[in-house]
């Protein structure tokens, strides 16, 4: 017998297909794992940035180096990661 899909729609407004009537939304949680600092960094320094509302390359130029080296789980190796990410989008850490 196969599993029928129903149709949900999760508190982001996000429609899709499940088995089952579990409450995770395949949509969010593929955000969340494919963040746009996931591809370049480790768990724990994408963890650190979003922890710190910091969501997109904009919202990182705001910030100095030494802030960002300050965030739980950020390590010194992110950041040059991070400036070539800056520089490939026109953008650079703010000056100190």
């Amino acid at each position: 017998m196969k599993n029928s899909k129903m149709e949900q729609t999760c508190e982001r407004g996000h429609t899709y297909e499940k088995s089952t009537d579990c409450p995770v939304c395949p949509i969010c949680e593929r955000m969340k794992t494919e963040g746009p600092f996931r591809a370049i960094l480790s768990s724990p320094a994408s963890n650190a940035l979003e922890s710190a509302g910091i969501t997109n390359l904009q919202e990182l130029a705001n910030h100095t180096e030494s802030e960002i080296l300050k965030l739980h789980g950020m390590g010194p190796a992110s950041i040059p990661k991070l400036r070539a990410a800056l520089s490939n989008a026109g953008l650079r850490f703010r000056d100190a």
